[in-house]
Formats: structure tokens, C-alpha cells, sequence
């Protein structure tokens, strides 16, 4: 007697999703699209290997945005995986923590998980003014330069959305409506502690 379709297609998925974690890849020579558009080309080590992706050879695990205004996110890597979430929000930042294939496995500020096809995907870099803090009676400063004196140029509610233009010494260049300015680092999610770019 054979096995029902459904669980053949579930058993080769997980086959595929161990295989993709543990650095085996099934497919080669797609070119690059979404996050991966631009990236640098890296030589490989067993040290780099191990910290990237199977397909897209960038690190794992690594913060992107959300390109489209409507990103389903899948209880697997397949659009035959029922969805779990629909984002309304394009330039939300997420942070990619799995590969396989051209799927890609994100988290977002609140902790839920689900994986998006690649091409949904930006590498601009975004950051949610402190997340955490949402509901609470308090703003984030942004200041003018990337000092604890400098004149404050506006002020971020929690949950607000920013473009991050770079980051080092603890400080962020972030760009709300058009305007630029400064936060500290720890104050936006979307960035790693210490990052710098």
C-alpha cells in the first residue's frame, strides 16, 4: 500500500530543511534577486560555511526588510504550506534566520516565525524604534550628530519604522519622512549590538 501524497510532500520537505541546515544544497545557479541583489561574492571556508547560507552564501543569521506590501508568511518553504501571516507593511524589518532554497526562514520584532520566498525580500536595512517599549508613554530621541549633546531633531514613538543608513559606535543614521538623525543603537530593532555598516 503506498503513502498518501501529503505525507510523502511533508516527509521530502523535512528531508529538504535538515539537509539545507546542515549546509547541503539541492539546487546551484540561480541568480541573484531580492536580498541577495549586489552582495559581494565571498570566498568560501569551512569557517564562512558554516555562518552562510547554504544558497545565497551571506550570513545567517542577518537583518533584511520586507520589498512587498503584501509578504505571506508559511508554515514551511512552499507554497503548497498553509499561511500563518499576511505583512502589510513594506520596509518592515525582519531578520533572516534559516535558508533553503529560495525560501528563506524570518523573524520578526515580536518573535514569530515563518518563512517568505526570497524575492520578497530587500536588503535595505531598516529598524523599529523600540518595539519593546510600544504602548508605553515614551520617544526616542534623534539627534542631529551621533553625540549624547548634539540638538534633537525629532523624537520616534515605539513601533515607529526607519530607514537605517548606518551604523558605528553605538549609533544609528536613521531617515523618518525625510529626515535624518541619529539614535543610540540599542534603541532600534533591526540592527545586531555592535554592528557596523
Amino acid at each position: 500500500m503506498s503513502a498518501p501524497r501529503p505525507f510523502l510532500r511533508s516527509l521530502l520537505a523535512l528531508v529538504l530543511v535538515a539537509m539545507a541546515a546542515t549546509g547541503l544544497s539541492t539546487h546551484s545557479g540561480f541568480a541573484a534577486t531580492g536580498e541577495e541583489a549586489g552582495a559581494a561574492p565571498e570566498e568560501e571556508t569551512a569557517e564562512s560555511a558554516a555562518e552562510a547560507g547554504a544558497h545565497s552564501k551571506l550570513p545567517l543569521p542577518r537583518f533584511v526588510s520586507l520589498k512587498s506590501a503584501r509578504v505571506n508568511l508559511r508554515v514551511g518553504p512552499g507554497k503548497d504550506y498553509a499561511v500563518s501571516w499576511l505583512y502589510m507593511k513594506p520596509g518592515l524589518p525582519v531578520e533572516i534566520v534559516q535558508e533553503f532554497e529560495l525560501w528563506r526562514r524570518i523573524r520578526d520584532s515580536e518573535g514569530t516565525e515563518g518563512w517568505v520566498y526570497h524575492s520578497l525580500l530587500s536588503g535595505t536595512r531598516t529598524g523599529i524604534a523600540a518595539p519593546w517599549l510600544t504602548g508605553k508613554a515614551t520617544t526616542i530621541d534623534v539627534r542631529r550628530s551621533a553625540a549624547e549633546d548634539s540638538s534633537l531633531v525629532a523624537k520616534m514613538e515605539p513601533g515607529v519604522v526607519s530607514k537605517v543608513r548606518e551604523c558605528a559606535f553605538s549609533w544609528c543614521q536613521v531617515e523618518i519622512s525625510g529626515r535624518k538623525g541619529y539614535v543610540h543603537q540599542n534603541d532600534i530593532w533591526g540592527v545586531y549590538p555592535d554592528e557596523k555598516f
